[in-house]
């Protein structure tokens, strides 16, 4: 179960993942979000803190041993044993990862120092290996071996929406993702270009979870989207603050648009075989993705 930690009800505005009580517990990672209930971050440490007194001392905590945040939760109390896991070989690491692809599609997985096993997949990112070693961690909480754990994460598919392939059209890769967020953004184009090397890749991105649409990231937006060529953000009707200054901040190629038709009509003008488009919404962007497929394959027609 993913956790969410938006309040429960108008009656409990205590964050949902309090009523969950399980016996493992991934803490993976913990940035300010949810600007249109929380304050600060504090107001949601202390809700992950109530969810870590839930977690009974048979169970396990699972943490990467570099977030500070997640950190400062554990220190203001915490009852159950935590397994620690790390990118990369650290002494306080139960498990590490040692990257085979820079990517992140492929890496050793160890425990303790040694090697245990790898995993091949079609994922990319260092959050994508964070995740899988959290993964793995849990699975050997509940009874399954590292060896195992390993060769099903091997044989795992991913997700919608993260890094989605929807197609590709004269050589125009097109993807879907989820990031919402600046560090969302940021690793999804640092995997994404450790992949692609030097071929181009563009960026299509709307603010559209309420903390965007309140501005409260629009101070590490352009750095966020820094690896990508060329960047598109769209600026939807009932946004509260102007994407100007993000553009002005940029150190790449990045442009602001109010239509879909437009940012359509440049990628189909523009993009060229090689190339990668990474669109990034957590909604449906209003039917950008099908409607660009579309438009690809009429040129291509």
């Amino acid at each position: 179960v993913e956790a969410d930690e938006y309040d429960s009800a108008f009656f409990d505005k205590r964050s949902k993942f309090v009523h969950y009580h399980p016996k493992t517990a991934i803490l993976n990672n913990l940035e300010f979000d949810h600007a249109d209930i929380f304050d600060d971050l504090a107001a949601i440490q202390k809700q992950f803190h109530h969810l870590v007194r839930t977690i009974p001392s048979e169970g396990r905590i699972i943490a990467p041993i570099t977030e500070t945040h997640i950190d400062e939760v554990l220190e203001m109390g915490c009852w159950t044993p935590v397994i620690r896991t790390s990118l990369e070989a650290n002494e306080k690491a139960a498990l590490s990862a040692e990257l085979i692809s820079i990517d992140g599609s492929h890496f050793k997985v160890l425990e303790n120092g040694n090697v245990v096993g790898e995993v091949k997949w079609s994922m990319t990112g260092q959050h994508s290996v964070a995740n899988a070693l959290a993964t793995i961690a849990a699975a050997q909480h509940v009874g399954v071996s590292l060896e195992k754990a390993c060769e099903a994460l091997s044989n795992f598919g991913g997700v919608k929406r993260r890094m989605e392939l929807l197609g590709m059209i004269n050589g125009i890769e097109v993807y879907d993702d989820f990031a919402h967020h600046p560090t969302a953004i940021d690793t999804t184009l640092d995997g994404a270009r450790k992949r692609l090397g030097e071929r181009r890749l563009w960026a299509i991105i709307e603010p559209r979870s309420n903390t965007m649409r309140m501005g409260s990231h629009k101070d590490g937006l352009a750095h966020s989207a820094r690896l990508a060529d060329e960047v598109i953000w769209y600026q939807p009707e009932g946004l509260d603050w102007d994407l100007q200054p993000v553009i002005e901040a940029a150190t790449n190629h990045a442009q602001v648009s109010r239509s879909l038709d437009e940012i359509i009509e440049r990628i189909v003008n523009e993009a060229g075989e090689g190339d990668a488009v990474v669109i990034m919404s957590n909604g449906g962007f209003g039917g950008l993705h099908q409607k660009l497929m579309s438009a690809l394959k009429a040129k291509a027609a």
